[in-house]
């Protein structure tokens, strides 16, 4: 009778550790929003002081000259275009201002455990967690392919699910791959 407790503990107990998490939501094809460690592309026609890349800060904002610090966090490119301009016209710094925004450098995301070369490593669009460990120089020989979590910020929380080779990768993502024991 105690071995059959013992027994029973154990398989829980292990049944725990081989436990998986749930599948990982799909990333939403929705246009990208920026966010700290995004760099941004300003051009101003006639302002050349303005003209220059600027990395949107943790508290989510970029600091132009001859304007005061502009909250971009959670706001599209031509958001931040539009916002930019409307500073410009309200300080009459020049009538009708030209402006081009675009994102020069999104943000990083992290590939840790059974990889050759983890690390921190820069998004692009429509990646994979496939492109993704390949810019991490691929899975080591120990890797569990079929294991592999991501833990990604859905709304303000830190949310973790199963991958796929296919699933979309978002910037501030953070893919683990893990070992596979036989």
């Amino acid at each position: 009778m105690k071995m059959k407790v013992i027994l029973a503990a154990l398989a829980a107990l292990l049944a725990g550790c081989a436990s998986t998490p749930p599948p990982l939501p799909e990333a939403d094809a929705e246009p990208y929003l920026l966010g700290p460690g995004d760099e941004v592309r300003i051009s101003v026609f006639r302002l050349t002081e303005m003209s220059n890349t600027y990395r949107v800060s943790d508290s989510g904002t970029i600091s132009l000259p001859l304007l005061e610090t502009m909250p971009v966090a959670g706001k599209q490119i031509e958001e931040v275009k539009a916002a930019i301009e409307a500073a410009i016209t309200e300080k009459n710094l020049i009538y009708n201002p030209s402006v081009s925004a675009e994102i020069a450098q999104y943000r990083p995301f992290f590939v840790i455990g059974e990889v050759n070369k983890p690390g921190q490593y820069f998004y692009a669009p429509k990646m994979t967690v496939l492109t993704a460990l390949s810019m991490a120089g691929g899975p080591t020989f120990r890797a569990n392919t079929d294991k592999i979590v991501v833990t990604r910020i859905i709304d303000g929380k830190a949310v973790s699910g199963k991958a796929r080779l296919d699933s979309l990768v978002l910037p501030g993502d953070t893919i683990r791959v893990y070992e596979g024991w036989f």
